[in-house]
């Protein structure tokens, strides 16, 4: 595998490493209401477990506010069913064609209970960029002895993939910072 390809393949995995946590992110509370909040719900409907967005729109009209509009008025009930079966805490209100969702506001104890699963998000998130950074260094060793780079192009391609290594740490750090702060800020 050329170097080229080694780290491009590196790099392309620790993004997706970062997504994954950015997309974790959008499913903790905060004291706003966010239509992440709901996102990850899967809704019982026409006997297969549905994700919400399939099923309605989610919008934020208010900041302590979600408001869920079901694209068939069938499927009104089964969305208040997995709302309320859910363990977000939520207590959805219909009036028939639109579900209102009131989020609360966060206790401290709750605001530090959602800072800590923020640090084991992103904690989680730096081991896979960590193994990518091991897949790809063994890799370029698995090249070198193979004959195909030489020393010295090994230790070149082990220090850029070092250096995609901090860039997407550094990434998920931030990402995770700006989060607790908004958690413990609402």
């Amino acid at each position: 595998m050329p170097v080229d390809d080694i780290l491009l393949d590196a790099e392309e995995r620790m993004e997706k490493a970062a997504d994954v946590f950015r997309h974790a992110l959008t499913g903790i509370r905060t004291g706003r209401a966010n239509p992440g909040l709901v996102d990850s719900l899967r809704v019982d409907v026409y006997g297969s477990p549905t994700p919400i967005k399939a099923l309605a729109s989610v919008g934020a009209p208010e900041p302590n506010q979600i408001v869920v509009r079901p694209f068939d008025p069938g499927t009104i009930k089964d969305i208040e069913k997995a709302l309320h079966a859910s363990d977000m805490g939520f207590n959805p209100q219909s009036d028939g064609r639109v579900i209102r969702i009131t989020v609360p506001a966060l206790s401290t104890d709750v605001r530090r209970k959602m800072t800590s699963r923020i640090k084991e998000l992103a904690e989680e998130a730096r081991v896979a960029i960590r193994n990518v950074r091991r897949d790809a260094n063994k890799a370029s060793d698995s090249e070198k002895t193979d004959g195909t780079l030489t020393e010295d192009d090994c230790d070149s391609t082990k220090e850029e993939v070092q250096e995609l290594t901090k860039k997407f740490e550094l990434r998920v750090g931030e990402l995770a910072r700006l989060k607790e702060a908004e958690v413990m800020e609402g």
